[in-house]
């Protein structure tokens, strides 16, 4: 296994890394809306999920891997009425269409408002 890591993505907030490879396929771990340069949240469904977009593209950019090999993403919403806006965003990035699933939590971290985490071959 190796630990994937990168500044172009938010680090860690907890004990856990941005992703992992193993067998072939990395692991992102899910990714909030935050800007690694400035540490900031965007404010807007559609803004945030750009910024998860983009942290998870950098992640698996770090492990060797992009967008167009993933196969798996989990989406948490903090409210489902954010579901047409977050796919419109959502589907400028992962255009090969991997299986999915999204579904609204009570809360996410920072009180972001999606996170999203992804499987991809590397």
């Amino acid at each position: 296994m190796k630990v994937v890591a990168t500044t172009k993505a938010p680090g860690a907030i907890g004990p856990y890394s941005q992703g992992m490879v193993a067998g072939g396929m990395v692991y992102c771990s899910g990714q909030i809306p935050v800007n690694p340069a400035s540490g900031e949240i965007p404010e807007g469904i559609e803004a945030q999920a750009e910024q998860s977009c983009k942290n998870v593209g950098a992640v698996l950019e770090a492990a060797g891997s992009g967008l167009d090999k993933v196969v798996k993403t989990t989406c948490f919403l903090a409210d489902m009425s954010y579901f047409a806006a977050f796919n419109e965003v959502y589907a400028k990035y992962f255009t090969s269409k991997p299986a999915r699933s999204c579904c609204a939590v009570k809360a996410l971290p920072k009180n972001v408002l999606c996170e999203i985490e992804a499987v991809a071959e590397v």
